[in-house]
């Protein structure tokens, strides 16, 4: 599917991507609106009829992923909520057979992410994947979303790496388009991001269902 002798620099996306997607969109689709409206005294389907064109609104912007700008509006603690629920957090299958062997290799191997600092820390903490890269990015620390073509420009700033011999594996079509958008070159999806849903179909990108398809030849 690779040919790794192309690739360079391994950009790799954390949720739904690395780490099981079940756990995020449980928190915002279920504990979130549970948590409102025990709150504000609602029944839960008004507190997610409610919210959720609250969080619609703010998709692909670098507020959506912000737990600062979600517990002002909200007037709840969301990373606290995040660590009352981090016994979901979960590795995808194969993804740390697949980061053992992209470690012993010459790759420069990034974790690019638009998880806020909070919820990066926090997953970090419960996976242990942290030792895997050789830098581990924020989008908050560049003020732009990975949506954005811009945060590819911060990116390469300040971490060198030429477009075409990177490589990003991402969940997102959006971020994909992005970074296709700014040239980089090698562009894979994932087609079961959140192990409790089926496999979705994925356009325009090559994807795959775990990182096994990605080992031949590294």
């Amino acid at each position: 599917m690779l040919n790794w002798k192309e690739i360079d620099t391994v950009l790799l996306d954390m949720d739904g991507t690395l780490l099981d997607l079940r756990f995020d969109n449980h928190f915002w689709k279920e504990y979130v609106p549970f948590k409102y409206a025990e709150k504000h005294n609602l029944p839960l389907e008004i507190a997610k009829d409610h919210l959720v064109p609250r969080f619609k609104s703010k998709e692909g912007t670098l507020e959506w992923y912000c737990l600062d700008y979600w517990t002002e509006t909200l007037q709840l603690d969301i990373a606290a909520l995040k660590v009352e629920l981090s016994d979901l957090i979960a590795v995808l299958p194969h993804v740390t057979e697949f980061l053992t062997k992209l470690q012993e290799t010459h790759h420069h191997v990034l974790l690019v992410t638009n998880a806020h600092r909070s919820s990066l820390s926090l997953k970090m903490e419960k996976t242990g994947l942290a030792v895997f890269f050789d830098a581990i990015v924020s989008s908050h620390d560049f003020g732009k979303p990975k949506e954005n073509t811009g945060f590819w420009e911060c990116l390469k700033q300040a971490y060198y790496f030429d477009q075409a011999k990177t490589l990003l594996i991402d969940d997102s079509a959006a971020v994909l388009n992005s970074a296709q958008n700014y040239g980089i070159r090698h562009l894979v999806s994932i087609n079961r991001p959140d192990s409790s849903m089926p496999k979705r179909d994925v356009n325009n990108f090559t994807a795959i269902e775990d990182f096994r398809e990605l080992m031949p030849g590294l």
